[in-house]
């Protein structure tokens, strides 16, 4: 019925006050007409008998009837009321404000017949004569135990109903600042009442809306009552703090575990039971290329499009036990261990994906595969060469102290190899662990090249090559290593000459900010026209030992060009090939210029 408690208070409090007001009206007017009319009735009882007393005698005589009227009219102006004398039978005999001579018989007057009887009469009614509603009053004139007459006096109402009119307007006038009072202070307690209520009710419905700190940081008003209001606030006081104690615990570990979760460098998806998408990491974006702007709240099948992982998850789904499988994402170059986990009573339905990328291990994997394969290969002809020596050493060729010469040169020379081998092995371990002293200084691009053409200058004239220079003077100096990067040169250059037939071009250059490269560096290269390389190869020929074509291969431990990476590297610098086969091929690197 009603919509708040402000309302249920104030409503039946108002409306009780009203009816409790207009009922003591009524009955205080009903009370008092009737006390004053009682008054009025006795002051009119007292007046007549004072008068028919004092004309008794006259009534008794009856020879002067001015006297009588004189002796009226003298009362008359004393008590301000109208008398009347009316004889035993009826007779008006004397009157104060009418002729008598014009007045009928009195006789059947309700007042004054009842005064004949029992000796007091009183009557309410308009008077014929006056056509004015009066109160009349009669008292018998007893003479000898008989009535002589009666005297009656009248009063006009309508000044006693205007004194209780205006009686009725104060009480009136009473009641309408006691009940506007009444709601005032009703409406005051009231607000007092609930204003802890309205505050908490605003705080709900923050919290409701989900606007929790809003909710929690509102300030409620301290209430020292013992009453259930105080209490309920207090005790909302103390659940709102609790609350927002657990709510900042409970985010601290949020950020905690969504720090963890994007740093992780799995990715990891959860997928709830209508196979859409709730939560992905940063690892899997870069994965799969999946923003979570746009991959949120989408199908893990729409995201993803790859078959394996898509029936993983729908095996893990089905089955509700933990799925596992190796997947190789070919178009990515990726190598993926996939773990599908379902979530049980935590989200019934939904499934975690974690995806640990193995492609870097895999490729350490095979590289390491790789590295033992052409190492066992490297050492395989230079120890099987000399076995074969030895072995034809030990079946007479000492003997033939010419022959036995010739095979101990041989042996010679695949000894150097080996310790080439060793020696360049060693040198690029040293490298790569980072124990090789680098003293870097501002060295000219130009002289760095001139010193490493000039050691192959004549290797590349004996095979019928031309080396050419391309360095501007005015190129900024940068910072190097001087011998170190030489060496670099040195074997990119050496690398040239061997695969490049008789006639052929090598240039060496150097210049800066040309084709859109780094102006913070200078950029060195060694071009040559020889029998270039596979594109397949491409990739891996800064790996130690790897050859393009072992049948073609012609000396070396392909430890050169894993050395050049790892010294350009060194120097913070990055190198790689460009190349087609049958028309050359192009080494580049940069190296950062000297502040």
């Amino acid at each position: 019925m009603f919509r708040s408690i402000r309302s249920r208070i104030t409503i039946p409090f108002i409306t009780l006050i009203i009816i409790t007001m207009l009922g003591l009206g009524i009955f205080i007017t009903i009370h008092t007409r009737k006390a004053y009319l009682q008054y009025q009735q006795a002051e009119l009882t007292a007046a007549a008998r004072m008068i028919g007393d004092s004309i008794l005698p006259v009534l008794q005589d009856r020879t002067d009837p001015q006297a009588l009227d004189a002796q009226l009219k003298h009362y008359a102006d004393l008590v301000d009321m109208r008398i009347t004398v009316i004889d035993a039978t009826g007779l008006v005999i004397g009157d104060t404000e009418a002729d008598i001579s014009q007045m009928e018989n009195h006789l059947d007057r309700h007042e004054v017949a009842q005064a004949l009887r029992q000796g007091l009469g009183s009557s309410t009614r308009a008077s014929e004569t006056l056509g004015i509603s009066m109160m009349y009053l009669a008292v018998a004139i007893p003479s000898h135990g008989k009535p002589l007459g009666v005297v009656r006096v009248a009063f006009p109402l309508e000044k006693v109903e205007a004194d209780i009119t205006h009686l009725q307007q104060t009480i009136l006038l009473v009641m309408l600042l006691a009940t506007a009072v009444t709601i005032f202070l009703a409406t005051v307690i009231a607000e007092q009442t609930i204003r802890p209520l309205k505050e908490l009710t605003k705080a709900v419905d923050e919290i409701s809306a989900g606007n929790i700190k809003a909710g929690l940081g509102a300030k409620f008003p301290i209430v020292e009552t013992s009453d259930e209001l105080g209490a309920l606030t207090r005790a909302f006081n103390h659940m709102a703090n609790h609350l927002n104690l657990q709510i900042d615990a409970l985010e601290r570990e949020q950020v905690k575990l969504s720090a963890v979760l994007q740093e992780m460098s799995d990715g990891v998806f959860i997928i709830d039971d209508q196979g859409k998408i709730n939560l992905l990491n940063l690892a899997a974006e870069k994965i799969f290329s999946a923003p979570s702007s746009t991959s949120l709240g989408k199908s893990f099948a729409e995201v993803v499009r790859y078959h394996q992982l898509i029936e993983l998850w729908q095996r893990c789904k089905n089955s509700g036990e933990t799925q596992t499988a190796a997947v190789d994402i070919m178009d990515k170059q990726l190598y993926l261990f996939v773990v599908a986990a379902p979530l049980g009573k935590a989200s019934p339905g939904s499934v975690l994906l974690l995806m640990q990328n193995l492609t870097r291990l895999r490729q350490t994997e095979r590289t390491r595969r790789d590295f033992i394969s052409n190492i066992s290969h490297e050492l395989r002809t230079p120890l099987a060469s000399l076995k074969a020596l030895t072995e034809t050493l030990q079946e007479g060729a000492l003997n033939d102290p010419p022959a036995a010469q010739r095979f101990l040169q041989r042996m010679e020379k695949e000894v150097d190899a080996l310790s080439l081998m060793v020696s360049e092995l060693l040198e690029l371990s040293r490298i790569e662990s980072g124990q090789v002293p680098l003293n870097f200084i501002a060295t000219s691009p130009c002289d760095l090249i001139t010193q490493a053409v000039d050691r192959l200058r004549l290797q590349a004239e004996r095979a019928s090559l031309t080396i050419n220079i391309d360095c501007p003077l005015d190129l900024p100096f940068i910072r190097a290593d001087q011998s170190r990067l030489e060496q670099v040169l040195v074997n990119l250059i050496h690398n040239a000459i061997k695969f490049t037939p008789a006639s052929g071009v090598i240039t060496v250059r150097a210049c800066q900010g040309e084709n859109g490269q780094n102006s913070a560096a200078v950029r060195f290269s060694v071009q040559d026209t020889g029998i270039g390389i596979p594109a397949a190869d491409l990739p891996r020929i800064f790996e130690r030992f790897y050859k393009t074509d072992r049948s073609r291969s012609s000396g070396g431990t392909g430890l050169g060009l894993a050395i050049a990476r790892h010294l350009v590297e060194a120097h913070g610098g990055k190198i790689w090939a460009e190349s087609q086969e049958g028309k050359g091929s192009t080494f580049s690197f940069d190296i950062p210029i000297a502040q």
